[in-house]
């Protein structure tokens, strides 16, 4: 089962997380088997929202999983591939289980419509799930020891998980879910039926210029520290590299959060991962950007 359970893991965040899947093809041969189990269960996660018709299924989804962490699960936790992929890894590579269990807890708040209430909320809701994913990546490579990048991944799982809700945005609305801080569209006076309607206005076109000046302040903090990531975990922190190039998309001239589709083509992404892995300042450095063709 085991071998089975990581192909499982690998096929599953090649198709839902194809940013970290390629980030993963830059770590050494042995590890990737276990950070597509850590990404997997991430993905597993991330989507209960789509798969159920309303919260409380939502809420036993991920019961079931905190059960499974800690051992108490109902039936057979083996049979489930990516369960049975994340014990062994972290079994074998020595991770803890309190930031998983956290990382659970933040996702309940994905099957509500509630309010993210203030920027500060938000920043730790992005903390508790891709922080805390990019830190438990970084231990995963190093063996089960802390190399002491949690403050890299701090900034750098919220730069990037902010952007991905930026991206997401439009999903997001269409179904009444509001991940942009209340204080944030207060600021701007932002009509909250305008943005479940879909129309964007000028309030709405300088929230979202405001989200993406968060981002960049933590991009801006990240780089600061990037000198000091060991060479052994910079796969765990590659995905940010994609930042900039998902950034530039949303600032330029026309851009519409309801109508513009915020990609970046395949083999762009490759390039970026590519020199990043081999800079580590080009993380959080802008690079030349080309348009058209994809």
């Amino acid at each position: 089962m085991p071998s089975e359970a990581f192909a499982y893991c690998e096929s599953l965040v090649r198709e839902a997380d194809k940013d970290r899947y390629l980030a993963t093809l830059f770590a050494p041969a042995a590890a990737r088997p276990h950070l597509f189990a850590l990404y997997a269960f991430n993905a597993e996660v991330a989507r209960v929202r789509e798969i159920v018709s309303d919260p409380l299924p939502g809420e036993m989804r991920l019961q079931w999983w905190r059960d499974a962490l800690a051992g108490s699960a109902q039936g057979d936790v083996a049979a489930h591939p990516v369960a049975a992929a994340l014990m062994e890894t972290i079994s074998q590579c020595r991770l803890p289980v309190d930031p998983f269990l956290d990382l659970i807890e933040a996702r309940v708040f994905d099957l509500y419509d509630d309010p993210m209430p203030t920027l500060a909320d938000l920043e730790g809701y992005t903390g508790e799930t891709s922080s805390a994913l990019m830190q438990l990546a970084a231990l995963l490579l190093a063996g089960g020891r802390d190399q002491d990048t949690a403050e890299i991944a701090g900034h750098g799982g919220v730069a990037y998980a902010m952007t991905g809700l930026l991206r997401s945005f439009p999903l997001h609305a269409s179904r009444g879910q509001m991940f942009l801080p209340a204080e944030v569209l207060d600021r701007h006076r932002v009509n909250r039926a305008d943005v479940f309607a879909g129309r964007y206005t000028p309030a709405l076109k300088a929230a979202l210029a405001e989200m993406r000046g968060h981002v960049h302040r933590h991009l801006a903090a990240m780089s600061r520290t990037m000198g000091s990531i060991p060479a052994e975990v910079m796969a765990a922190f590659l995905p940010v590299a994609l930042v900039r190039s998902y950034l530039a998309r949303m600032e330029c001239a026309g851009y519409d959060p309801f109508t513009t589709l915020v990609q970046v083509p395949q083999w762009r992404r490759q390039w970026t991962l590519w020199r990043a892995a081999r800079q580590a300042r080009c993380l959080a450095r802008p690079a030349p950007e080309r348009h058209g063709g994809g």
